[in-house]
């Protein structure tokens, strides 16, 4: 498949963002927060003919899914986006060379930003609203699961640029078979950097195949660990949310790790899961502590499949370890190096999980929960980069844009 001059009108149209003034890009985001909440309906409608294809037992029936609600939680984080701050032509140093060249280091756009992710439609509306803010063209490939909805929201997103004299092709979304994925990867000269958003398979695939820059947003294999200090009322409220707050997403809980001297806590501390209906692959001490106090139906043994693996469902993994030593070890043999926590009364233990810990986010009593969703002040985020080059954790602004050295002189050249 020959996309060449999609990637040709992305990338000619991305020219035009670098003169765009701020108020109308805020304009812009706030019209399609407006065009999204008015044309909800439609949009609900073409996510329905999405939904119909798919079973609702799928772990991305959940992520597929548009709501009401869900589609005014986009319009508001679109808000939020355009009350923010943009980072374009931020100075992040300045000094004078004894030659008298002024030189800065100053933030620009990436350029344009390829973007390829699954049966999640809100993405659409997410790296839209972050990439206009930063100057940036986008290429969108979604999957062929969401594509009623994908083209439904990229059809109210040019429209509303169209009405603002802004070239639609800033936004450009790609057909959703297999063929385009492939033009994207070998999109060079076309497209700065790919980011995917998916399973974990897709993104290896990505950094695998592409020929071109890859960020990566990588699956959320994530630990919470009960100390023998930590505060059971509290571990019951964490532990419940980060497992069942939203099964779906990549930092939902997957393992939580037990110090055995809490297993007499562990039927109290898992009775939130329980009332939710969570299935748990439990570990032969934590399996006799559950005994008899946790649903037959839902309890099962566990096996070595059921650590290092992203549940996106109803089902939770338990082991048990000594100390805090063999936590981290569990954590960091397992783990995706997306989200982990510590649930603990114990100022060194915390300090020592928050410093050993190799993860984008590390939490201390808290839930896994607020690694996305704009949870970190950040308007909304492209995805949470599990990678240490240029981007880790939840992106923003900011980690959209690049930085370019400003030379200014008064007819210096350099001696021979």
């Amino acid at each position: 498949m020959d996309l060449t001059h999609l990637f040709e009108q992305t990338q000619k149209a991305s020219r035009q963002l670098v003169s765009l003034q701020a108020e109308v890009v805020n304009t812009i985001l706030q019209a399609v927060a407006e065009a999204a909440v008015a044309k909800t309906p439609f949009l609900l409608s073409e996510n329905e003919k999405d939904l119909a294809r798919m079973s609702p037992e799928d772990p991305k029936y959940d992520r597929l899914k548009l709501t009401e609600k869900r589609i005014q939680d986009i319009a508001n984080d679109m808000r939020n986006v355009a009350k923010l701050t943009s980072p374009l032509g931020e100075v992040l140093l300045q000094k004078e060379l004894p030659n008298g060249l002024q030189i800065s280091k100053m933030r620009v756009p990436l350029g344009v930003i390829g973007v390829i992710y699954e049966a999640r439609p809100n993405v659409t509306f997410d790296v839209f609203s972050l990439c206009l803010k930063t100057g940036n063209a986008c290429i969108l490939k979604g999957g062929s699961d969401a594509s009623f909805s994908n083209q439904a929201i990229i059809s109210v997103i040019q429209e509303v640029l169209q009405q603002h004299g802004i070239d639609s092709n800033v936004a450009t979304l790609l057909p959703p078979d297999r063929a385009a994925t492939e033009a994207l990867l070998n999109a060079i000269g076309y497209v700065d950097v790919l980011i995917p958003r998916g399973s974990q398979k897709l993104i290896e695939y990505v950094r695998q195949n592409a020929k071109v820059p890859v960020i990566e947003t990588g699956a959320g294999i994530v630990h919470t660990y009960f100390d023998e200090t930590a505060d059971l009322e509290k571990g019951k409220a964490i532990v419940s949310n980060a497992k069942t707050r939203r099964v779906s997403v990549c930092n939902a809980l997957d393992c939580l790790v037990l110090h055995q001297g809490r297993l007499q806590d562990l039927p109290e501390l898992a009775a939130p899961l329980a009332a939710a209906g969570v299935e748990v692959f439990a570990d032969e001490a934590a399996y006799a502590a559950l005994a008899g106090h946790y649903p037959l139906e839902l309890l099962q043994s566990a096996a070595a499949e059921h650590f290092g693996t992203e549940f996106l469902a109803m089902r939770l993994s338990i082991k048990t370890v000594q100390n805090l030593e063999e936590a981290l070890e569990h954590i960091a043999t397992y783990s995706s190096r997306h989200s982990e926590a510590i649930i603990s009364e114990s100022g060194e233990h915390i300090e020592q999980f928050l410093n050993a810990v190799d993860a984008a986010a590390v939490y201390a009593n808290a839930s896994t929960a607020f690694t996305d969703g704009a949870q970190f002040g950040l308007g909304a985020e492209i995805g949470i980069s599990t990678q240490k080059l240029h981007a880790r954790g939840p992106m923003g602004l900011e980690e959209l844009t690049s930085y370019k050295w400003v030379v200014r002189g008064t007819g210096q050249v350099r001696p021979a």
